[in-house]
């Protein structure tokens, strides 16, 4: 039994936006629950509701910068910094910049539409 999986060919998520969402590994790509890892690409002046997950969503910028406010604070990440938002925040993650914004996610437990909580939704 291999103790590896090597992913040549991840999960495009839909988003109704122009958002990229390419997951690696979780419920959409591999039906795994317990985490999801995925490649994200914000595009220059993007939003999104606000949401309050039922995951922990670990952060790595790539390139450029994303603008976060969380439980009434707005923080920014840029490429090389990492940010961890807590199950049960209430978060919008908000790209309102000139160039996109490159980063990966990992969530655990893995993310899905229903544990998103999006308000509005």
């Amino acid at each position: 039994m291999k103790r590896y999986e090597i992913q040549t060919n991840p999960f495009r998520v839909p988003t109704g936006d122009d958002k990229l969402i390419l997951e690696h590994f979780g419920m959409a790509s591999i039906n795994a629950g317990e985490f999801s890892l995925a490649r994200m690409v914000a595009p220059a002046g993007w939003s999104e509701p606000y949401q309050v997950p039922e995951f922990d969503e670990f952060t790595l910028m790539l390139s450029g910068r994303k603008r976060i406010e969380v439980d009434g604070d707005t923080v920014e990440v840029g490429a090389g910094e990492s940010i961890w938002i807590k199950a049960g925040a209430r978060v919008r993650y908000a790209n309102p910049f000139n160039e996109p914004a490159e980063y990966i996610s990992l969530c655990v437990p893995a993310f899905t539409p229903d544990r998103v909580n999006r308000e509005g939704s």
